[in-house]
């Protein structure tokens, strides 16, 4: 963390600008600064994170000003100038931090001008800036402005002349300015230019003698003569007495890539452990290589992270998972998962027929290191709960605590890359570069059995150097390969394996929430769930009876198909599968769901204004209809009839009502051939049934051959 103090520059690493920090309040939340150089320039806020953020991007560095002082001795008038001039301002100055608010500074110096019989205003803001701007000290108001730092001055240039036989200059203070300034504004940036470069444009900027134009109308400048400007030798010279390597990269690089890629590792994590499983590594990556997916090897389906856990002590791969996710907590846990299983069984499912020996890991350790992302997961917390190991986050910026793992994904690539089809080279995306997308023909699958064939090459095979071996290794004639040193620790070290059963690690590795036992079913967002456990012991019928209540629960955010109530047994856990009705939820993740219900929600929302419209002009249009109704009503009632009389005959009504009802709601099937109903009336009036019924079918019979 930076630490800011009152006094420091904070100075703009591009520009050189500089701005003096004036005060910082109690609670390091906010400092009041101000340009050192601008001739009007008044204090402004700025906040301690904002600087330190920048600091930490090398935007601004810090410096701190030293021996402030006159260039030349000070007379005596500039003493009592400077003495009269201070006896004005210092009790003002010490009026924190009002003097450097705009509201309050104006009536400050009023009162002091009054005070000390002072006329002009602006001399007063002058001497206070000249204060603020050169030190917050009693000389800063010596009446000269050309203030520097007090370096040895040298008469006569010292060493040897150049192979020209020049003898160059002396490297005075205001030389050493000029490098400084040089430096900070062209070679420390993110551009990275080089230190050559810095050094030349020092020179086009102080010791140009005069520029011209050519015919061309283009600019040109003429230098100052060798001897009369300093030498690449005497800059390099300064530069390597000033900068260190770690500043220099910081500016440079930035913190986060120094802290990353540069800064020193003196520690040994492996000298730490205690044995096999006290520590386990776990970082993921991306694959450098394109798959395909495993039914279509038309579709290509990107680059797979990749996850190993290494035993720290051993530097044994213990662990892998291959997949699709992100670098997530879902992704960690299949790894962590992949870590404490049988390998001989994992192996088995990608065609690899091992004995346990091979790869005997299939255990939790008593600690894990890894990414603060993954593992300051709120999923992490249950598996210590649960089960108990520690977990660690690396610092930000700080791979190297997870030195041995990050060696791996190296190792593993410089293996393998040559026969991977689809392999990301370093010339990928330049001009001219093959597309390795195009190339790629491995599925996640294939891609996983090369990688589990590393992983048991590595850990029966890797000779590791650089492995420092503890005094009974080296008796015991313990070689440095990764199973070698397993076997050892397990019978020798102080080891810190736990071996539990996988599904109870899985269950721990889960995620968590609340589900609602109601009359319906067990109830987790919109979906409903059922177990037989909750049938025999009436669980759905008690909610309806008495209310529902909530059960806190686990569930795989990859597959909803099945969740695991919490018991209180030794059961640890209650499966709980979908109903059938919810069938549209099945095979689901939960994004998916959670996608589904969103949608639904916002369609809901989106027809919410036409859907009110709607129901208020249905009211309407029963109001109509009631209106009407009162109306006929009121023009229709005797009003001489009593309440008795109204509703004496109401059964009588009633009837009477059926009656007409039915003349009106009988089925009257109309025919619209006129001569068919003719001869229908005809028959009719004749009484003649039988040979009416022939007459009707015949008349029908040749209507039909008419209408041919």
């Amino acid at each position: 963390m930076v630490a800011l103090s009152v006094n420091e520059l904070i100075v703009e690493v591009d520009t050189d600008k500089a701005y003096r920090i004036l005060w910082i309040d109690s609670g390091y939340v906010i400092a009041y600064v101000i340009d050192i150089t601008a001739i009007n320039a008044s204090p402004f806020i700025m906040t301690t994170k904002e600087i330190e953020e920048q600091i930490n991007s090398a935007i601004y560095t810090l410096r701190v000003d030293e021996n402030v002082a006159l260039k030349r001795s000070p007379t005596e008038k500039d003493i009592q100038h400077r003495d009269k001039t201070w006896m004005i301002i210092k009790d003002l100055v010490r009026i924190e931090p009002d003097i450097y608010k705009k509201s309050h500074r104006y009536k400050l110096i009023e009162e002091a001008m009054i005070k000390h019989n002072i006329k002009s205003k602006n001399t007063f803001y002058k001497n206070i800036r000249k204060y603020w701007q050169r030190g917050m000290v009693k000389d800063s108001v010596f009446p000269d402005f050309n203030f520097t730092n007090t370096d040895k001055e040298y008469k006569k240039k010292t060493g040897r002349p150049n192979k020209n036989g020049v003898k160059g200059i002396i490297i005075t203070a205001e030389i050493k300015e000029q490098f400084s300034k040089s430096v900070k504004k062209y070679y420390l940036n993110l551009k990275k230019p080089s230190l050559i470069f810095a050094y030349k444009m020092m020179i086009r900027d102080y010791y140009t003698k005069f520029k011209y134009f050519d015919e061309s109308n283009n600019e040109r400048l003429v230098l100052k003569p060798e001897e009369e400007r300093p030498s690449q030798t005497q800059f390099y010279y300064w530069f390597n007495k000033e900068y260190k390597n770690d500043k220099v990269t910081i500016a440079r690089e930035g913190l986060k890539k120094f802290e990353q890629n540069h800064r020193a590792v003196l520690g040994s994590s492996t000298a730490e452990t205690e044995g096999p499983g006290d520590i386990y590594q776990i970082d993921a990556t991306p694959g450098n290589v394109y798959l395909v997916n495993r039914f279509n090897p038309n579709w290509i389906v990107g680059r797979p992270t990749t996850y190993f856990i290494v035993d720290v002590y051993t530097h044994l791969i213990v662990g892998l998972y291959v997949g699709l996710e992100n670098a997530s907590w879902k992704a960690m846990m299949s790894a962590i998962v992949n870590a404490c299983m049988d390998k001989k069984e994992y192996c088995k499912k990608f065609g690899i027929n091992i004995s346990t020996d091979i790869w005997p890991s299939m255990h939790l350790p008593n600690n894990f290191i890894g990414d603060r992302g993954e593992l300051a997961s709120h999923g992490v917390d249950h598996l210590i709960e649960g089960l108990g190991p520690n977990i660690s986050n690396t610092p930000p910026y700080r791979p190297d605590w997870k030195g041995i793992v990050e060696k791996l994904f190296d190792t593993s690539q410089e293996k393998i890359k040559p026969f991977l089809p689809g392999y990301v080279h370093k010339d990928h995306g330049e001009r001219g570069a093959k597309d390795y997308r195009l190339e790629a023909s491995l599925n996640i699958e294939e891609y996983t059995q090369i990688l589990i064939n590393f992983i048991l090459f590595y850990n029966n095979n890797f000779y590791m150097k650089e492995y420092v071996r503890n005094e009974q290794q080296i008796k015991d004639n313990v070689q440095p390969i990764p199973i070698k040193l397993w076997e050892w620790g397990i019978k020798n070290a102080a080891g810190k394996l736990k071996k539990h059963d996988i599904d109870k690690i899985k269950f721990y590795l889960l995620p968590r929430d609340k589900v609602t036992i109601s009359e319906k079913g067990i109830r987790y967002k919109k979906m409903y769930y059922t177990t037989p456990r909750a049938i025999d012991e009436q669980w759905f019928s008690k909610a309806r009876r008495d209310g529902s209540w909530k059960v806190e629960f686990s569930y795989d955010p990859r597959d909803l198909n099945v969740i695991y109530l919490h018991s209180n047994d030794e059961d640890l856990f209650i499966p709980c599968t979908l109903l059938d009705h919810q069938v549209r939820y099945k095979d689901k993740t939960i994004e998916e769901i959670d996608q589904l219900l969103e949608f639904e929600n916002n369609d809901m929302k989106d027809t919410e204004h036409s859907r009110l419209e709607n129901e208020l002009n249905f009211y309407s249009d029963i109001e109509s209809i009631v209106k009407a109704a009162n109306k006929n009503k009121e023009e229709k009632l005797d009003k001489t009839l009593s309440k008795s009389k109204r509703t004496k005959n109401i059964k009588d009504n009633r009837r009477e009502e059926r009656v007409q009802r039915s003349e009106e709601e009988g089925f009257n099937l109309q025919i619209n051939n006129q001569k068919k109903i003719s001869a229908i009336i005809q028959v009719e009036n004749n009484n003649e049934k039988n040979s009416s019924i022939i007459s009707i079918k015949q008349l029908f019979a040749n209507e039909g051959r008419n209408d041919k």
